[in-house]
């Protein structure tokens, strides 16, 4: 018989044995370097100085430092591009060497999580496509998109156990003269901010230690091939992904837990076309005032575009209802560059959240009259045609 308590076992009281043979998976680092072997494409190594955290279940993966080539999300720059540029302005800070691209296309995990118009070829071409476009840097993919990064992590599954798809993704790449080239690691910028995340706490200028805030963690992160998540038996136990809550710790803040951590932010890709308002009160009454009523944070951290924009962007119509919420949301990036010393707005742009964030801002010690005036002077430089666009420098100033 089965004792009831065995049953019942809170979180805390239970061991995750990391074992690298229990991964669902078998270790495609493997499968990736025989398919180069036998002529199929080109692995580009990670480059040095790397980083290995262990995923999961144990296996081993390289988080490059520098020599980064960012992988932007088309989400990001079009509706909250202070998360792009805080991930920038860490890098320069850090004095880390990367590059940011012009001839990024986007994914097509908008076609594929959708259910629209795509197919398998098509899709596997276009991530091929800008991998390609890496390697001819000699620098190393990171993906900004928790999105993307777990679609191209399906589609890596795809080609390495299907000899057809991988002949029609050759041609479509020979008739763009360019190579077939697969990464040997697929990373997210939220893994490699983890990785500095102590090099993040050493710039640190701005103290977060009276801050409070909760964890939602992108379902295209760590519920999409899984097993390629970093987690840490110092984080939860391992039993919930390291990312994001390992940073918050090394910059001091306090991380809240809630019972609806593992749950969708709503946006659910299919969800936010075709019945927007499931997706903002999902967003809203199963997460934002589970974390009011459980934690009352000043502020939840995630790490995707849609996570950001549905948590932050859904509020006002629970607003309007009366609802409880008033959570200001951002991404780790956005919280590390501040915790840095990064403006609020130049880089940061957290004008274009529409929740209420300035109790949080003010919280940490800054003047927001103040900083919004300096923002307004710098815009107005463009405005009046002093300068084309504001530089690195400007944002600092």
């Amino acid at each position: 018989m089965i004792p009831s308590e065995a049953l019942i076992s809170k979180a805390k009281d239970r061991q995750f044995v990391r074992d690298p043979s229990q991964a669902p998976t078998e270790d495609f680092h493997d499968i990736l370097f025989d398919l180069e072997k036998e002529g199929e494409w080109e692995v580009q190594r990670v480059p040095e100085p790397y980083v290995e955290v262990e995923t999961k279940y144990g296996r081993k993966k390289k988080i490059p430092l520098q020599h980064t080539w960012h992988h932007k999300s088309c989400g990001q720059c079009g509706h909250i591009p202070g998360y792009s540029t805080s991930i920038f302005w860490i890098n320069r800070k850090l004095g880390l060497d990367y590059q940011d691209p012009t001839d990024q296309t986007s994914c097509t995990a908008w076609n594929y999580y959708a259910s629209a118009t795509s197919n398998a070829a098509a899709q596997a071409a276009v991530a091929m496509r800008n991998f390609a476009a890496a390697a001819e840097t000699s620098y190393f993919p990171i993906i900004h998109c928790g999105t993307s990064f777990g679609h191209y992590k399906e589609t890596r599954q795809q080609l390495i156990h299907s000899p057809e798809l991988r002949r029609k993704v050759r041609d479509i790449l020979a008739r763009l003269g360019k190579k077939f080239v697969i990464p040997e690691e697929i990373v997210h910028y939220s893994e490699w901010v983890h990785t500095v995340r102590d090099k993040i706490a050493e710039h640190q200028v701005r103290d977060m230690s009276m801050i409070r805030a909760t964890v939602h963690p992108a379902c295209h992160y760590h519920k999409l091939i899984a097993e390629d998540a970093i987690y840490d038996p110092e984080i939860y136990g391992a039993q919930r992904s390291a990312i994001i809550t390992g940073t918050l710790k090394a910059i001091g803040v306090e991380v809240a837990d809630y019972s609806t951590w593992f749950d969708c932010c709503g946006f659910g890709f299919r969800h936010i076309l075709v019945s927007r308002d499931f997706s903002r009160s999902f967003a809203t009454m199963r997460k934002i005032e589970v974390m009011k009523e459980e934690a009352n944070p000043d502020v939840t951290v995630t790490h995707d575009t849609g996570c950001v924009t549905t948590l932050d962007q859904s509020q006002f119509a629970a607003k309007a209802h009366n609802r409880n919420v008033g959570v200001p949301v951002m991404s780790d990036s956005q919280i590390a560059a501040l915790a840095m010393g990064a403006h609020p707005y130049k880089v940061l742009q957290l004008h274009w959240h529409s929740t209420d964030n300035k109790p949080f801002l003010q919280k940490v010690g800054i003047d927001t009259d103040k900083a919004w005036n300096e923002f307004e002077t710098a815009v107005e430089k463009l405005k009046n045609g002093q300068q084309q666009y504001l530089t690195w420098e400007d944002a600092d100033a």
